[in-house]
């Protein structure tokens, strides 16, 4: 990643928001891809304030994270039960998922695809702990106002 990009980044993740969509979209643009078998592993979530709803709604729902076990044993909904454990949420997330390399604005790169509802998650690299994600899906799942959902994850 540049220099340059790795500031944007910085400054984006410090935001108290909003952050503008076309920001993040330029910042996606000039990372780099990765491939699915290089993010297995446990990853701590947080949303980048753009005003989506869904960033009400994970922090009410306490979501802490994503967890890749194998390709095909994905978890994206780890949220912090009330007693301080962490569980995977496949009643929300209607199931749980699987990962792939697929393409995504003309690039091939990681991919979670959910087993019950018509849901994308797009990665990139920010660096060898850090992973910029997208949310895609159908109108009315995901996409609100026709802007995705955007993300960032730091491995544990």
């Amino acid at each position: 990643m540049s220099g340059d990009a790795a500031r944007r980044w910085q400054v984006l993740r410090a935001s108290a928001g909003p952050v503008d969509t076309g920001e993040l979209d330029a910042l996606w643009a000039d990372l780099e891809v990765v491939d699915a078998s290089a993010v297995l592993g446990s990853w701590r979530g947080f949303a980048f304030p753009t005003g989506h709803p869904l960033e009400a709604v994970l922090i009410s729902s306490r979501w802490h994270g994503k967890r890749f076990v194998a390709p095909d044993d994905a978890k994206p909904l780890i949220r912090r039960g009330e007693d301080g454990t962490f569980y995977s949420d496949t009643t929300a997330g209607r199931g749980e998922a699987s990962l792939w390399n697929v393409e995504f604005r003309g690039e091939v790169t990681a991919t979670m695809v959910y087993d019950g509802m018509p849901v994308l998650d797009h990665f990139k690299r920010v660096d060898d702990t850090t992973l910029m994600g997208v949310m895609n899906g159908k109108p009315g799942v995901v996409l609100a106002r026709g802007r995705h959902f955007y993300f960032g994850l730091e491995r544990e």
